[in-house]
């Protein structure tokens, strides 16, 4: 079946179709990865995924969206994450991290907390202070957000050099995977978007103005990760507003990303925020997988598919059909770790357990064969 059919990008061999998507859980310290997150991400190891990714990872402090993002901004924060991509490429698995900054939707508080802007009452409960958010332009993300600073050419700099250090400690964590998080809303989102980006100077107003911070990452990224790991980008393919991104500029970019050594597109979709008018996005199953057959077609790069896909079919036909390179499962995986091993039994690829871990499947094997002893029908 398509879905279990392995991939070759540049050095990595993928054993399957299936990708954990970065899923924040929000419970860092200091950006330090822990207990946690090693359980969170292992058991999608122990599941059967092909990659499996972080969370979103902040390249500098303030580019948390809440105090509780992971972070790779210190030489601290490597020893961890190191620890888990151990451990996934001990079972078999690629391991990813995603490297992102929040720009205007930093300085949040955490979903459980109200998903609102930190403010004293974090300070005094929580111990917890607001930070500043910076952005391509002071425009604030929705009604009652603070309002960024607009970043400076300094900031820009620094920006540029936090990803290539960012990109050093990944490579020292033995990451086969970045994915530049350029989507939802976040950071380099916000300089590509006309919704977001008023600037006059050579960062805003055209398109290749505007994305141009996005190209000079790629190069940056690129110039230092190694020619035989994996680079994706994270792109919202559409902003789903009159007034905002398209499917056409993503497929532009694309093929302009792909001549700076990015090897895939993550085509999700939305996020923009601002106070325009509602975003009309068209949810239901795998509705963002048209999205990632139009990038790979028209800009001849490979993609990803993410965004409502929970049955092993309609992932199968995705890749099969040939709309996506990759598919991305998220908060089904949070639902059942096992989705991998569930998905290649539906698809009739594994009928004895022979896909699991032999420590797994000796007693699932066992359990069958005391079920059909019994006569029991489950």
């Amino acid at each position: 079946m398509a879905l279990f059919t392995p991939l070759k990008i540049r050095g990595l061999e993928f054993p399957n179709r299936i990708v954990i998507s970065p899923m924040s859980q929000y419970l860092s310290v200091d950006g330090l990865a822990n207990d946690y997150h090693f359980a969170h991400l292992s058991r999608f190891a122990l599941g059967g995924a092909g990659l499996i990714f972080t969370e979103a990872t902040a390249i500098e402090a303030r580019g948390r969206r809440t105090h509780g993002d992971l972070g790779l901004w210190n030489d601290r924060q490597i020893e961890n994450l190191k620890r888990i991509s151990s451990f996934l490429h001990g079972q078999g698995s690629l391991s990813g991290i995603q490297l992102g900054h929040a720009g205007r939707k930093a300085s949040e508080r955490r979903p459980w907390h109200g998903e609102t802007p930190v403010n004293g009452e974090d300070l005094e409960q929580r111990n917890e202070a607001p930070w500043t958010a910076i952005a391509p332009s002071s425009l604030e993300y929705a009604e009652n957000w603070h309002v960024p600073k607009a970043m400076t050419e300094d900031d820009i700099r620094l920006l540029k050099e936090n990803f290539r250090t960012a990109t050093l400690r990944a490579l020292e964590a033995d990451f086969d995977v970045i994915e530049v998080y350029a989507a939802h809303g976040f950071l380099l989102h916000q300089f590509y978007s006309p919704v977001s980006n008023i600037r006059t100077d050579e960062y805003g107003g055209s398109f290749s103005a505007r994305t141009r911070l996005l190209i000079e990452v790629a190069e940056i990224i690129r110039s230092v990760w190694p020619d035989d790991r994996a680079l994706f980008f994270r792109l919202s393919a559409c902003d789903w507003l009159d007034n905002g991104w398209q499917l056409e500029d993503t497929i532009k970019l694309a093929r302009q990303l792909k001549t700076c050594g990015v090897d895939l597109i993550d085509c999700s979709s939305g996020g923009i925020g601002g106070l325009q008018s509602q975003q009309k996005i068209p949810l239901g199953p795998a509705f963002q997988a048209g999205l990632a057959a139009e990038v790979r077609e028209k800009a001849e790069i490979m993609t990803m598919a993410v965004g409502l896909i929970w049955e092993a079919e309609v992932a199968n036909k995705i890749i099969l059909e040939e709309q996506a390179d990759l598919v991305a499962i998220a908060r089904e995986a949070l639902n059942n770790p096992n989705w991998p091993l569930h998905a290649a039994a539906e698809l009739g690829l594994d009928g004895d357990y022979s896909f699991w871990k032999p420590q797994f499947g000796w007693w699932l094997n066992k359990r069958e064969r005391l079920f059909k002893y019994l006569g029991l029908d489950r």
